[in-house]
């Protein structure tokens, strides 16, 4: 990746407009007024064809400026009034995006007429105003390295009406100081969309100054996921038409009126509200189990969804069971801290989703995040998981970062196997010491005396192991349209199917039998020579006839029944930002609700 100036990668561009070659600029091609009508010479307006003729290999197609065709053109009807300065100055429009430019050095200056300049997607760190020429209308610099304004700031064009800023490293403090009426007095659109600035009442108080200011673009900024956006910018500039690429209409003006005389409300805040709802399409984990099989240990299985989040600040937990067990640690916000000695047996428990499986996000920022995780709840064909959580959150930044890259759902399966706890009677027993025949002391084992009322005997009570978690699938949701101006984010988020597999009961008969019983082999041996027979010899048609014969030729032309696919896990997901849509909405959020 090579880097260039700005002139360099103009110069570029008109080199590649081909002004003194054919069929443009002076040559023995132009046929003239009063020389020979000769066979090698074209007429100006057969070369013009050329120019425009679609198919023609002389057609240009590049639209980095509108005068560049038109510069073509006049290069045929008038090659003589060409000259440098002459084409410097006939350029009002400059659009150079995607190039690798890396500094707007002083050769601008030779452009004495342009008035629009576009160079986005490039690798500019800093705008020296020196270098721009006072005609510029327009700049944009949309998608560029810029991190600081002080060179724009310090002396701007006096003319420019549009200042697209969007997509750069901008929102520092001084930033905001550098968007005042006194450096930009005719500026009429200003676009600061998908930047960083996180203080609203500060940037709009400064925006006010701005005299001409019509058309704003602020998306993308995180003070945009507060619940007083656009509400709050709305009333506080009562000269602006256009906010975020819509008109602003006479009651969006009338539902925010007088909010912006309420700063106490205003925070730089933002609540987001998560709720899981219907798990299904879980296989039953115990579809072949065999119910004669031994009665302990007892398996039972529960599901849950975990996943990764900020830390809360309000406890407004909604749920029967939100918490995990004896194995993990839950803190006073509801989040989980799973207990690292809790994997006992192979497969990923919970304290392994702390690192690998959430959203490659930066080192400081995962730090912030904490483990939650859905009520536990047995297997059902469809589960209620009734989850819903909300939270508050400051950093603006890093929230922005975390809904760029997305929400990561975990769905875990915990298997608790519990066994019969022992009796009493055999925990008092003690052993009374006895003489065997040589005289040495023996212990024997006294028998508990039998009891002459019975009691019939309940249910036994059952000790558990430590929970067995593990991880079965887990899904990526997109977040990013709630950081460009959306307000939730309602999914169906699919696991993909999951597979029970049966036990192996071939491996099982074969350890059950004896290795050195000679006549067992001989038997098998036996059944599988008869078998052999039963498949290579041919089978004898049938000799009767009747209903019988018919059955046989039907199943031998049936066909299989065509297998179901698998049914994948799904789990309905929701998040939503809180957003007030008129000044009552305000008053009742900040109204704390009364327990009756």
């Amino acid at each position: 990746m090579s880097s260039t100036t700005l002139s360099v990668a103009i110069d570029k561009k008109i080199r590649r407009l081909c002004l003194t070659d054919f069929p443009c600029g002076i040559g023995p091609w132009r046929q003239t007024k009063n020389g020979p009508d000769e066979a090698r010479t074209e007429s100006p307006d057969v070369l013009l064809d050329l120019l425009r003729y679609p198919r023609s290999p002389w057609m240009y197609n590049d639209t980095w400026s509108p005068q560049a065709s038109d510069l073509r053109e006049l290069a045929v009807r008038e090659p003589k009034r060409f000259s440098k300065d002459f084409i410097l100055n006939y350029f009002t429009t400059i659009r150079i995006t995607g190039k690798h430019v890396t500094f707007i050095d002083e050769g601008l200056l030779k452009f004495s007429k342009l008035e629009e300049l576009v160079l986005s997607g490039n690798l500019i760190s800093e705008i020296p105003a020196k270098h721009l020429p006072d005609t510029l209308k327009i700049l944009e610099l949309r998608a560029n390295r810029l991190s600081s304004l002080s060179g724009l700031a310090s002396c701007p064009p006096p003319q420019l009406q549009y200042l697209g800023l969007g997509s750069n490293s901008l929102g520092s403090h001084q930033d905001v100081c550098d968007l005042t009426g006194r450096h930009w007095p005719r500026l009429a659109c200003l676009d600061l969309s998908n930047c960083n600035f996180q203080e609203q009442r500060l940037l709009v108080a400064t925006l006010e100054t701005l005299p001409c200011l019509k058309t704003l673009t602020l998306k993308g900024n995180p003070f945009t996921m507060t619940p007083s956006y656009p509400g709050f910018t709305v009333d506080s500039l009562p000269r602006l038409s256009c906010l975020d690429s819509s008109w602003l209409t006479t009651e969006e003006r009338y539902n925010f009126f007088g909010l912006a005389r309420i700063n106490d409300l205003v925070e730089d805040v933002a609540s987001v509200t998560l709720s899981l709802t219907r798990l299904r399409g879980i296989p039953d984990p115990l579809m072949y189990v065999d119910k004669k099989a031994v009665e302990f240990p007892v398996v039972t299985y529960k599901y849950f969804v975990s996943y990764q989040f900020f830390s809360r600040h309000t406890p407004d937990h909604q749920g029967e069971d939100g918490n995990l067990d004896t194995s993990s640690r839950v803190t006073e916000d509801n989040s989980v801290r799973p207990d690292p000695g809790s994997d006992r047996n192979t497969g990923k428990n919970v304290s392994a989703l702390d690192t690998a499986d959430v959203p490659a996000v930066d080192a400081y920022e995962t730090e912030q995040l904490s483990l939650y995780a859905t009520p536990k709840l047995p297997w059902s064909e469809c589960a209620d998981l009734n989850y819903t959580l909300a939270y508050r959150i400051s950093c603006l930044g890093d929230l922005k970062k975390f809904f760029t890259h997305g929400l990561h759902l975990n769905l875990m399966e915990e298997k608790i196997l519990s066994w019969p706890a022992p009796s009493e009677e055999a925990q008092h027993v003690k052993p009374s010491p006895t003489k065997d025949k040589k005289g040495k002391s023996k212990e024997k084992v006294k028998t508990p005396p039998k009891a002459k009322n019975k009691k019939k005997k309940g249910p036994p009570e059952l000790v558990h192991d430590p929970p067995i978690r593990k991880l079965l699938n887990s899904v990526h949701i997109p977040m990013q349209s709630l950081v460009q101006g959306g307000q939730r984010v309602s999914s169906v988020c699919d696991f993909g199917p999951l597979h029970v597999e049966p036990p192996p009961k071939q491996e099982e008969e074969t350890e059950k039998k004896p290795k050195g019983d000679k006549k067992d082999k001989t038997k098998d041996c036996k059944e599988a020579k008869e078998k052999q027979k039963k498949h290579t010899e041919p089978q004898k048609s049938p000799k009767g006839k009747g209903k019988d014969a018919k059955k046989r030729d039907m199943d031998e032309h049936t066909v299989p029944p065509v297998p179901v696919p698998p049914v994948p896990v799904t789990v309905e997901l929701s998040v939503e930002l809180e957003k007030w849509k008129s000044v009552s909405d305000a008053f009742h959020s900040a109204t704390p609700v009364e327990n009756g």
